[in-house]
């Protein structure tokens, strides 16, 4: 094995990771909105070939649900940096037909072999990060293509193996690098001298493949063929399901046993939406293993007491009451969500209006708070907060159909490549490093421990709002990991307080918070507002902060979609 010095490993994480290199790019001269005729569908994804893929299955006569499954199944193959079959995805569904909101989790699963001890080194500390994510450690039971096979068996119309077309055509024939890709190559070239599967498909005799040049995976082709003629547990079992495990069991760096038993365990589920009124529109999301909807809606509920929509985006007084919120949500954030399979979530108390209420009287118009602990919601068991590692990556698509349908799906490997790890020609997640490294914080175990057969914490927020009629108007999400709550949650505002179609919400500046110090998106609006908004008395710092969002409107007529103006993304209509 090519061992690399801790600060190279170091460099190249920081540079791939934590600039959103996936997104990092001028927008691509394409259809970034496209409306749809009444009547017809529309999709929005963050790669044109992969929104290609679901305009095309669309046009087949498929359901936004078949839509939405291919635009994944493509996503494989031309955002591998992203999300794949390698990972797994939450899904929201509207069923236009029932009325009813179904949520689908395909979170990937800690592999029987996991301990509590699996992120902490021979000290009993936690691995630095840079460490922990490589290799078969992180890795944990993919879940896309159980989610996949329950989609298409709920909602599907077009015959499973349709769905699978787009994607083998781009493995077999190819596709052209693109910048979103080369700069995310580029950024993980330093680690790769360790990964050689992973390099004989993205390099050239010369270093990383660039902007232009194309890549072929006939190993990914051959697998999705196979997953296409024998039905999910081609992909879980079989000769395609052992080269999984061994790629994780034996691999050159941080092997950790899983088992083909550890496979046939994994079951994606249904699992019931969160949802809460915001301004007289139903806010719906995906519940635990994600905290999307909870903190999402926490957010919206302490707002509620400020006319936001009045005084406007570009009132910095706006941004310190979304600032304000945004830091108080999180703390319960830390605190309280897990697996609930696993752990005590008080996902009711957490929305509870009262509570809401109480968290949002903390908010001082005027001043920051500058200490934003938990509190306690109704139903909480006592907790200890620690922090998760999640970084940004990720990615999400939308389809809605000529029915009304709609569909909202994040799906993600975490980090740039996930595990770097390659198996039948697809990149496996680095899921398990969203798990809390130390078990326990002041002899305290805490909610998001690693545990055998548990599902780490998310931030993926995908979701569907509703008019006071009922009638679904908008499916948005990003990627950005534990920063997709608050890209969704800005879009959310922009589109219900500002009133501003869905892609000038999206291309709203972005926010956030770390080391004590707001975040604002510099170059943009809210990036000048730094010295007006440091005058409330928190710091604020001038960052990167792009953004992956992808969206579906409807006008009470028909649906148009959207992509973030930071992506390549584009958006199709039938």
């Amino acid at each position: 094995m090519i061992a690399l010095s801790r600060p190279l490993l170091a460099a190249a994480f920081a540079l791939s990771s934590f600039s959103m290199a996936c997104h990092a790019q001028a927008p691509v001269p394409a259809q970034t909105s496209a409306a749809a005729a009444p009547g017809k569908g529309v999709v929005s994804s963050a790669d044109p070939r992969a929104t290609a893929a679901g305009q095309e299955i669309l046009r087949k006569g498929g359901s936004a649900a078949d839509a939405a499954m291919a635009m994944m199944l493509a996503l494989t193959v031309v955002e591998p940096q992203s999300s794949g079959i390698g990972g797994g995805g939450l899904l929201l569904h509207h069923d236009a037909s029932t009325g009813e909101l179904s949520t689908i989790d395909g979170r990937e699963m800690a592999p029987a072999s996991a301990s509590e001890q699996l992120l902490l080194g021979a000290d009993g500390k936690p691995l630095p990060f840079v460490e922990a994510f490589q290799g078969g450690r992180s890795v944990g039971v993919p879940g896309n293509i159980r989610l996949m096979a329950m989609t298409h068996a709920k909602w599907g119309k077009l015959p499973w193996a349709d769905l699978f077309a787009p994607a083998i055509r781009l493995a077999d024939e190819g596709f052209v690098v693109n910048d979103a890709l080369a700069n995310a190559l580029a950024r993980l070239a330093p680690i790769w001298a360790r990964f050689p599967d992973a390099r004989a498909i993205y390099w050239n005799a010369t270093g990383p493949k660039k902007t232009g040049d194309r890549v072929t995976n006939p190993a990914l082709a051959e697998l999705l063929r196979a997953v296409a003629k024998g039905g999910p547990d081609a992909f879980y079992t079989g000769k395609h399901g052992q080269a999984l495990v061994d790629a994780v069991s034996k691999a050159q760096v941080n092997p950790v046993e899983m088992t083909l038993a550890d496979l046939a365990a994994y079951k994606a589920k249904q699992r019931p939406a969160v949802c809460s009124r915001y301004r007289g529109y139903k806010v719906c999301g995906m519940g635990p293993p994600s905290s999307g909807a909870t903190t999402v809606q926490q957010i919206l509920g302490m707002l509620q007491p400020h006319d936001i929509g009045g005084m406007g985006q570009s009132d910095p007084k706006t941004w310190h009451l979304i600032g304000e919120a945004m830091q108080l949500a999180y703390a319960d954030r830390e605190t309280y969500l897990g697996d609930a399979d696993f752990v005590s979530v008080p996902v009711n108390g957490l929305l509870d209006p009262a509570y809401v209420a109480s968290r949002a009287a903390q908010i001082d118009p005027g001043k920051a708070l500058n200490r934003y602990e938990a509190g306690t919601p109704p139903g909480a068991q006592p907790r200890t907060a620690a922090v998760s590692s999640e970084v940004a990556g990720t990615t999400h698509f939308v389809a809605v159909d000529g029915a009304g349908n709609v569909v909202s799906m994040t799906s993600t490997v975490e980090g740039p490549f996930g595990s770097q790890l390659i198996a039948n020609g697809y990149f496996l997640n680095n899921e398990l490093t969203d798990f809390t490294f130390a078990p326990e914080k002041n002899g305290a175990k805490v909610a998001n421990r690693v545990q055998p057969g548990k599902r780490p914490l998310s931030s993926m927020s995908p979701h569907i709002v509703y008019d006071a009629a009922d009638r679904p108007v908008l499916a948005v999400g990003s990627a950005g990991g534990k920063r997709i709550i608050m890209h969704v949650t800005k879009a959310l505002i922009g589109v219900i307080d500002f009133g501003l179609p869905a892609g000038d919400a999206l291309a709203l500046p972005n926010i956030y918070f770390g080391n004590g110090s707001l975040m604002v998106e510099g170059k943009t609006e809210l990036g000048g507002m730094d010295e007006a908004l440091a005058a409330f008395g928190q710091p604020v710092v001038v960052s990167d902060l792009g953004s992956k969002l992808n969206a579906a409107q409807f006008d009470g007529k028909s649906w148009t979609g959207y992509a973030d103006p930071r992506s390549p993304g584009v958006a199709l209509a039938e």
